[in-house]
């Protein structure tokens, strides 16, 4: 049996076992301030992630919201790079949970993957 026909029969057993269609949609758009100068990190893998973080207001209830923003990819790495505290950006990505071991053990937390930043 050939590997096209193979993965054919995995895609049509999946859809049987799973008749209901996922509409699911992770895109996140935000627009705020940059709360302070981003800290690049390179990780145990090499990999390198830029983070900072971006404050929001809330429009019906007063306060704001300050969310983690990571930066993966080069091109999103170099722009988080050049940001200044208190810049108006506006950032379209996907929101992750990130799990890592820690000293007490697992932790995580939820984190905005910047997929584009770009200045208002």
């Amino acid at each position: 049996m050939s590997s096209v026909v193979k993965k054919q029969s995995k895609v049509a057993k999946a859809k049987v076992e799973n008749p209901e269609p996922d509409y699911s949609l992770n895109d996140v758009m935000l627009r705020g301030r940059v709360s302070d100068i981003a800290t690049e990190k390179i990780l145990p893998s090499g990999d390198k992630v830029v983070e900072f973080r971006l404050i929001v207001t809330r429009l019906e209830l007063s306060g704001v919201d300050t969310l983690d923003i990571a930066a993966w990819s080069a091109k999103s790495r170099r722009s988080a790079l050049s940001l200044k505290p208190d810049e108006w950006i506006e950032i379209s990505g996907a929101i992750h949970r990130r799990f890592w071991k820690a000293p007490t053990g697992l932790a995580s937390r939820w984190q905005v993957e910047a997929a584009e930043i770009s200045r208002i």
